[in-house]
């Protein structure tokens, strides 16, 4: 589970990463800007997904 959650992590960075690389390099005239942010959005909705039914499961547990 650890893998997953640093794998979604790191594409999040990265499509975070590759947003503001667009994002100076076509000086906003282009839409791969906000296609990279989209893909952002997507990535850290699906990370939020898999850990809340991870826990719906039984996958991993909440200890305080």
């Amino acid at each position: 589970m650890k893998i997953f959650v640093i794998l979604f992590i790191f594409l999040i960075l990265a499509s975070l990463g590759s947003a503001l690389y667009f994002l100076i390099k076509d000086k906003g005239n282009s839409t791969r800007t906000a296609r990279a942010l989209t893909w952002r959005v997507v990535f850290s909705i699906a990370l939020f997904s898999i850990l809340m039914l991870a826990y719906h499961f039984g996958f991993i547990s909440a200890r305080l």
